[in-house]
């Protein structure tokens, strides 16, 4: 079955199923989400291969459905183009790559605020049992604040899921070697060209993880969508870069 698939048939098969498994299985749900999903490295429920199955993770039927038409409406015109075993490698990397930057930021936030509540004269063994448990001295809370507790227990324990950093790769791809394709935009009812539409997707996802304001929604990890952008570029970038060089390496 698999064999004959398509690359995309076989990813949408992989998700669903997981989210199936995840949603209708008695006593599933949350080992799934600690087994596959992605984890800060500190927490003791971090598994390297976690790199990888979170991009095989959904969080909800919205996350799903939107995620999977994505994959589908931009990544066939891809999958046609490369082959669906090139198409399988550039998703993959897509995915790992965003997952790894989005973890590498998270890593750069908790350790700012981690050294923000040990200024505020926060002792360390207090923050690592309250990251950990969730437990906390009151004084700890008039010290630093409730959002910024908040934030820190979130950047913690808060697992990552999801094929949108790998999506993300994907639109990248599709907007440069199909930049003219008409697009729609959600509430605005004029065709967008995918080279207008796509980096105006990524900027708004760059400006919600900047500034924590976000469009989208709460829950939306905005620098995996930007690190997936990131990984598609340079992987489209390496590609056509190494195209150019064998056909100057022949003549044409």
């Amino acid at each position: 079955m698999f064999s004959s698939a398509s690359a995309i048939r076989v990813i949408i098969v992989i998700c669903v199923a997981l989210f199936l498994i995840t949603l209708m299985v008695p006593d599933m749900h949350e080992l799934m989400f600690e087994t596959l999903a992605l984890y800060y490295p500190a927490n003791e429920k971090f598994r390297l291969w976690q790199f990888v199955t979170n991009v095989f993770m959904h969080g909800g039927f919205a996350h799903i459905f939107f995620n999977m038409y994505a994959l589908w409406a931009f990544g066939t015109p891809l999958e046609q183009l490369w082959g669906k075993r090139r198409f399988l490698i550039f998703f993959l990397l897509c995915g790992v790559g965003a997952a790894l930057i989005y973890t590498f930021v998270n890593y750069l936030q908790f350790t700012s605020l981690y050294n923000d509540f040990l200024q505020a004269g926060v002792a360390a063994g207090d923050i690592d049992v309250f990251v950990e448990s969730g437990r906390y001295i009151p004084a700890t809370m008039a010290a630093v604040g409730e959002s910024q507790l908040r934030s820190l227990w979130g950047l913690f324990n808060i697992p990552a899921v999801g094929a949108s950093g790998a999506i993300y790769g994907i639109l990248v791809a599709f907007g440069l070697l199909f930049p003219n394709a008409k697009l729609f935009l959600i509430l605005v009812p004029v065709p967008i060209p995918a080279k207008y539409f796509i980096p105006a997707l990524i900027g708004l996802d760059l400006f919600s993880g900047v500034t924590g304001f976000s469009i989208f929604g709460g829950g939306v990890a905005h620098f995996a969508h930007v690190g997936g952008a990131i990984i598609g570029f340079l992987l489209m970038w390496s590609w056509r870069a190494r195209i150019n060089r064998r056909r100057r390496d022949f003549g044409l």
